[in-house]
């Protein structure tokens, strides 16, 4: 690109980025929004096992301010990209990923993506030396500079049963015409062909029912298998390579001994994989046989923080003990129903400050990173593994916040940004209070009012004060406002309030959210025309007033529990314990659900809402009726992702009258309410099939009308339900 050109592009074309990520095929442009999401739009950045240098060029090409190096251990590769990508910010360099590339502590970020890999399986299939990899890895960052890794996961040695067909193909064992169940029994004799004894032994099972081929064999062999199986032109190749090398508990365990704290750490299922190799082409099942399994991750992303000395790395739970008194519990009854709701709630209303400047037509927020809460990682619930293998981090990106007290305001927003980031008046260019919502109306009594403030360009990377009594209380940084969005896309924002903030900053700014890189929404045609009710019915409450104060019942749904924690440094050492008070529901499990129920009608896309009746919206407003995305916690039986959509088909029938189409998951999973409780959403959207009479039927909107009034909608669920679906759809550009 001529220096001109990039002059021009950097000077503030942001559709030009978006139109050049969309161009993209969708594998490369999922690697690198979703890698992306981890790094700071400013530093210097290696993309390590480059290959051909697209990556490297898409990094550079998508964020002007980072200085972006491809790395590769062939010269020849190497040669050929710097022919072919040209910009001012890329660069190219000859050099072995498993060993020290750059000077020690001079990388802001490190990315290796599927390539780890191949320093095993050409290493005699040395596990250790991908560890030893990351160990040089980590040398070479800054502190706070971030390692990211994007390759396959081992799901462990546990027995699984794994059923193919015979009739796909012939038996002829020619991995061009045989059948799936002969491709096994073929890749079994010649798996990890480069060591003195490849292959592997496996129990054949009598047939299933249907006349599957059933095979018993460990489960890492059962996902080197269905993960490989329609590389079938590249067989031979294919075959010398061991995909699998760590499973996701031993990456976290080798990043926390390098002083590297784990941001995100998630499985990846490829939905176009899933839904165009596995589903209908194979099926897992536990060891007896019966329960269904998920099928194997496409890739684990794990991202982790290199933290300074003397910081910790990980929480370990260790007492549980009676409450302290900080969080109150009370419980309200529904005049109508008889009902017992137990409502939770703590002193003082913060307020959410989400700075923000544009700087060569990106935007950027100040966010807190690395703020301790090691609630999330609670243990107290025996439900607590996520649905979808994510790992619960303990150190979060949040927004900053104040407890507004005596001060107005204006003052209190100032104090802040002066204590925090060193912000003089004079550098605050405006500020306008934003909308109020309830992030967890269901059982937690805490609104969140937000505050945004135009500020002169800064890149902040600076300590908090401690008000955490761990090591470390996070240290203030531009965010890239877009980033954000990312993130939450793929589990990398466990906390939801700066994601809503930064939609509602985008809304204000009049500018564009970006492309979506989750999963691919697809709605087709409802077979029933419904009728929209009018948006000013949802925004015009009724103003009921249905509970009174009440005893606890018989069967509470809420507990408080005071839990101990140590903070770890990376060897291990205790640097802090603190007591966190949280709560935990008494009989489910932490997981919840939610859906944006979603059809076409006329051209248009409609949203399904539930008319609801909640104490905690009664506390605030005087009233308890309000609009929310219908969202379920889930039994503690329920325990995968698989479990959880037919959870939903069997609720939104049973309570609603609606039939479903496709389920899609909606980004990633998110924490509501990250200071009191350890509760997960999963949100998904759903398309409606057919609606059936109900006793409680839903109403669907606009789902254009509804974002556009978006600050008007107070359910923190029905928010992010609406603005991702929208961002899904492209309703919102």
């Amino acid at each position: 690109m001529a220096g001109e050109d990039y002059k021009h592009q950097h000077r503030g074309d942001r559709g030009a980025y978006e139109r050049y990520l969309a161009g993209m095929d969708v594998s490369m442009r999922q690697k690198v929004a979703l890698t992306a999401a981890h790094f700071l739009c400013i530093g210097k950045i290696a993309d390590l096992g480059m290959g051909s240098g697209s990556g490297s060029h898409a990094f550079a090409q998508l964020y002007p301010g980072l200085e972006v190096v491809g790395v590769d251990v062939n010269d020849e590769m190497v040669a050929m990209a710097r022919e072919r990508f040209q910009l001012p910010n890329l660069s190219f360099r000859v050099g072995d990923i498993a060993e020290q590339v750059f000077e020690a502590g001079s990388m802001d970020g490190l990315l290796n993506s599927s390539v780890l890999h191949h320093v095993t399986s050409f290493n005699e299939y040395e596990h250790t030396a991908a560890v030893r990899a990351l160990e040089a890895q980590a040398a070479q960052l800054a502190p706070h500079g971030v390692l990211v890794v994007r390759d396959f996961v081992d799901p462990g040695p546990a027995v699984v049963v794994l059923e193919l067909p015979e009739s796909d193909g012939d038996d002829s064992e020619d991995p061009a015409t045989c059948s799936s169940a002969a491709l096994l029994r073929r890749f079994a004799r010649e798996f990890r062909k480069l060591s003195p004894q490849p292959g592997f032994a496996y129990r054949a099972l009598p047939a299933a029912p249907d006349g599957l081929a059933r095979f018993s064999l460990s489960h890492k062999l059962a996902a080197e298998f269905l993960l490989r199986k329609d590389y079938r032109a590249d067989w031979d190749t294919e075959v010398l390579e061991e995909y699998t090398f760590l499973t996701q508990q031993e990456f976290e365990a080798a990043f926390a001994r390098l002083g590297l704290r784990v941001l995100a750490s998630v499985p990846i299922r490829n939905p176009w994989i899933v839904r165009n190799r596995f589903e209908g082409k194979a099926r897992i099942f536990a060891g007896d046989g019966v329960a269904a399994l998920e099928f194997p991750a496409t890739n684990l992303l794990i991202a982790g923080e290199k933290v300074p000395q003397r910081e910790g790395v990980r929480f370990r739970e260790l007492t549980r003990s009676a409450p302290t008194g900080f969080l109150k519990l009370e419980h309200f009854q529904h005049q109508n129903s008889g009902k017992v709701h137990d409502l939770v709630f703590r002193p003082n209303r913060t307020l959410d400050v989400v700075p923000y400047f544009e700087l060569d037509g990106d935007l950027s927020v100040l966010a807190r990173r690395s703020y301790p809460r090691p609630i999330l990682q609670c243990s107290l619930d025996s439900a607590c593994a996520s649905l979808d293998g994510s790992a619960a981090v303990g150190y979060v990106t949040e927004p900053l916040s104040v407890v507004q007290a005596e001060r107005p305001f204006g003052q209190s927003v100032e104090q802040l940004l002066m204590s925090v980031a060193d912000l003089s008046s004079e550098r605050i260019l405006r500020m306008f209070p934003g909308s109020v919502y309830f992030p967890s109306p269901g059982g937690i009594q805490e609104e969140v009012r937000s505050a945004f403030v135009e500020i002169a360009p800064v890149f902040v990377e600076r300590a908090m004060d401690d008000t955490s009594g761990c090591s470390t209380s996070g240290h203030v940084r531009a965010v890239n406002a877009h980033q954000v969005l990312r993130a939450a896309q793929v589990s990398g924002l466990p906390d939801a309030r700066l994601e809503l903030g930064v939609y509602e900053l985008l809304s204000h700014l009049g500018q564009s959210v970006g492309p979506w890189i989750g999963e691919e929404v697809a709605l087709g045609p409802a077979p029933n025309a419904q009728v929209c009710a009018s948006i000013d019915s949802l925004l015009r409450p009724e103003a009921r007033r249905l509970f009174c104060k009440s005893g606890p019942s018989t069967a509470p749904f809420l507990e408080l529990h005071a839990v101990e924690f140590e903070e770890l440094a990376s060897d291990g050492s205790v640097l802090a314990k603190v007591v966190r008070e949280l709560v935990l529901p008494s009989r489910l499990s932490h997981n919840t659900v939610s859906a944006a129920v979603l059809c076409r009608e006329d051209g248009r896309v409609l949203l399904g809402v539930d008319d609801m009746d909640l104490p905690a919206v009664q506390a605030f407003e005087g009233r308890s009726d309000v609009w929310v995305t219908p969202a379920w916690r889930l039994p503690r039986d329920v325990c995968n992702l698989t479990n959880a959509r037919e959870f939903l088909r069997e609720r939104l029938l049973e309570q609603h009258g609606i039939e479903l189409g496709e389920v899609w998951t909606l980004g990633g999973r998110y924490f509501p309410s990250a200071g009191l409780t350890p509760e997960v959403v999963y949100p998904f959207a759903v398309e409606v099939r057919s609606i059936a009479a109900s006793a409680t039927p839903l109403s669907f909107f606009d789902l254009a009308e509804l974002v556009a009034r978006a600050e008007q909608i107070v359910d923190g669920h029905l928010r992010i339900s609406l603005w991702r679906a929208a961002h899904a759809l492209g309703v919102v550009s």
